[in-house]
């Protein structure tokens, strides 16, 4: 795991030092050294976090035999045992690093190797007798890799921030992409809140020479539909056998290993299949104090006590509203997700202790468990009049202070039953969903109109238009939330400080067998992942397996009511950079109306927190 950079000049000489410039603004995601390599028109960069051959002959940048080829990478190969086994009669291999698999897979395969890799990647590999660029992010966009084409250069880099630091990338903000962060809670790829500044998407790869850049095009899918019916019991032996599988690869380290731990149903079974392939697990967890509905603390311990790991606690305070500029800081932009704040914590604190933790993410996107893939697919089987008069006595109601009292949950479902199904899905899963237009400033209205907001869910509800109402929430959901939100977020929290996160149940057969389950066995009437919950039945205890779904929250609604109430009006409501984007007037209700007890509105809050933090910081450049 590590940053990379680089760049490839066209029209002119990137001056001396920009390279290591480019290596230092990535200096977090690998303390433990730095390579450069630069040579004619091209640079390249690593900021190492050594994992896996600790020694310097994994040091990148990485050639191969005669030098030709030129390699940075980010991340883990689950595979490299195997590929390295292939390719070993005809290639010499001076690392035990899974790194040195992808250049001797490109000079048997060229652009095509990256098919045969499983795993969490980002690469540059510089061919130099074709003076040519190939770039590369894995199946479901764990590792990050955003570029920006110029006529001057290519630069690219694990984090916007790299690619900024070359001098021939504009600093310009994209205004556009201030009412898509509104909306969406992240600006969603191939965009980011930089004019000129792009994401490689999921699942791509592009090519660069003299000429310029090619556009991404996919290697891969995950194709979500409702598979043909199958033995349940059959289904279940195998995918605890895949869930089995993809633990073990992933506990390939030549550093400490442990896992992140909630007592949710998927980070226990993570923890306990680590348990099963032996030895003394280190688990951590984080809770707020005062704060039950939040606190997962109690679960955690007792998934703990069941498999015997060595558990460590942390609990999150309400002062932690002073990490929104650091977050914002990694992020190189707004970011809705409150989550965050405790992934960070929970980061740092995991970090005392080893280098690679593993966590449960991508089991809610492959196997269907949160609440709004029930509701969807409820919502297709329920007369728009009923949604109609359930919306009007929803309305009648007063709204509850915490965003997660039933009664909320009811009222949104009443409120977007009626909408058709793209909006239905953004209704659910948005923020400021209801007349983006009268929060944004006059110069960015006709970018929040509705269709325009909505562009990014096309690609995935075309390829799935097929399919079952359930399938197309998780083609949706798999294709847009998890990687420009969770993951983005797993990885800046937990690359911040210098750890490595692992994700089992985003391993590639894992994900291909989940996408073609039959609906019956991913929901109930009242709950998500059924196949799952079967295929641990008896792995996990029951008080586990018969727990909904909590999700990863801040009581952030009575911290905004509390001790941070003046820290949000003193941010929110002073004139200043958030003002030339968001109207002020709607502002100011939202601080006060929340304050006030007469709705949470904690989440809009949150996000129009990050955004004045992202500008402040960009006007201090």
């Amino acid at each position: 795991m590590c940053g990379i950079a680089g760049f490839l000049d066209k029209g002119g000489a990137t001056p001396d030092g920009v390279l290591e410039a480019m290596a230092m603004s990535l200096a977090h995601r690998g303390p433990d050294g730095q390579g450069l390599h630069r040579v004619g028109p091209i640079g390249l960069a690593h900021r190492r976090l050594a994992i896996i051959d600790l020694s310097a002959a994994a040091d990148e940048p990485m050639t191969n035999e005669d030098g030709t080829l030129w390699l940075v990478f980010n991340g883990e190969i689950y595979n490299f045992r195997e590929l390295r086994e292939r390719l070993a009669p005809r290639h010499h291999f001076r690392s035990q690093g899974d790194g040195e698999t992808i250049l001797h897979l490109y000079e048997e395969h060229g652009d095509e190797c990256v098919a045969q890799l499983d795993g969490m990647f980002a690469f540059a590999l510089w061919d130099a007798p074709r003076q040519r660029l190939l770039l590369a992010r894995d199946r479901s966009g764990k590792k990050p890799l955003y570029y920006a084409d110029t006529p001057a250069a290519f630069a690219f880099g694990s984090e916007p921030k790299a690619v900024l630091a070359h001098p021939a990338v504009p600093r310009a903000l994209r205004l556009e992409s201030v009412p898509l962060l509104l909306a969406h809670g992240y600006v969603p790829a191939p965009l980011t809140m930089h004019e000129g500044v792009r994401q490689i998407p999921p699942a791509h790869l592009m090519t660069v020479d003299a000429r310029g850049a090619s556009e991404p095009r996919r290697y891969w899918r995950a194709a979500f539909r409702s598979g043909p019916a199958v033995r349940e019991d059959e289904a279940a032996e195998r995918l605890l056998d895949l869930l089995r599988g993809a633990v073990r690869r992933r506990l390939v380290s030549d550093v400490p290993l442990g896992a992140y731990l909630s007592g949710g149903i998927d980070s226990s079974a993570v923890v306990g299949l680590m348990a099963e392939a032996g030895g003394t697990v280190r688990t951590f967890c984080i809770g707020f104090e005062g704060a039950p509905a939040y606190d997962e603390r109690a679960h955690a311990r007792g998934v703990a006590n069941h498999f015997g790991t060595d558990h460590t606690e942390f609990v999150v305070e309400p002062k932690s509203i002073e990490l929104i500029d650091r977050l914002v800081h990694h992020h190189d932009a707004p970011f809705a997700d409150s989550s965050a704040v405790p992934s960070l914590l929970l980061a740092e604190l995991t970090r005392k202790h080893v280098t690679v933790a593993l966590a449960g993410d991508g089991g809610d996107e492959v196997f269907a468990g949160y609440l709004r893939f029930i509701a969807g697919d409820l919502s297709e089987r329920v007369p728009r009049a009923a949604f109609r008069l359930a919306r009007a006595v929803g309305r009648a109601l007063p709204q509850p202070a915490d965003r997660r009292h039933p009664l909320r949950f009811a009222q949104r479902f009443a409120e977007a039953g009626a909408l058709p199904f793209a909006e239905r899905y953004f209704s659910w899963i948005g923020l400021f969903t209801e007349d983006l237009a009268q929060w944004v400033a006059p110069s960015l209205v006709e970018h929040a109109a509705r269709d325009v907001v909505l562009h990014s869910y096309r690609s995935s509800l075309e390829l799935a238009a097929a399919q079952s109402p359930l399938a197309r929430l998780l083609q949706l959901n798999f294709e847009t939330y998890l990687p420009d939100d969770l993951l983005v977020k797993a990885d800046r929290t937990s690359m911040a400080v210098g750890l490595e996160l692992r994700a089992p149940f985003l391993d590639t057969a894992l994900v291909e067998f989940g996408a073609s389950l039959p609906d019956a066995q991913r929901i109930t009437f009242r709950r998500g992942k059924r196949l799952l919950r079967r295929a641990l039945r008896g792995l996990l205890p029951p008080s586990i397996l018969e727990r909904g779904k909590a999700g990863f929250g801040v009581p952030l609604g009575a911290w905004f009511r509390g001790g941070l109430a003046g820290a949000v009006r003193e941010r929110l409501l002073p004139r200043g950079p958030l003002h030339d984007f968001v109207r002020p007037e709607p502002v100011a209700r939202l601080v006060e109306d929340h304050v006030a007890g007469r709705g949470d509105h904690s989440a809009r809050l949150w996000t129009l927190l990050t955004l004045e933090s992202f500008l402040r910081q960009e006007r201090s450049r």
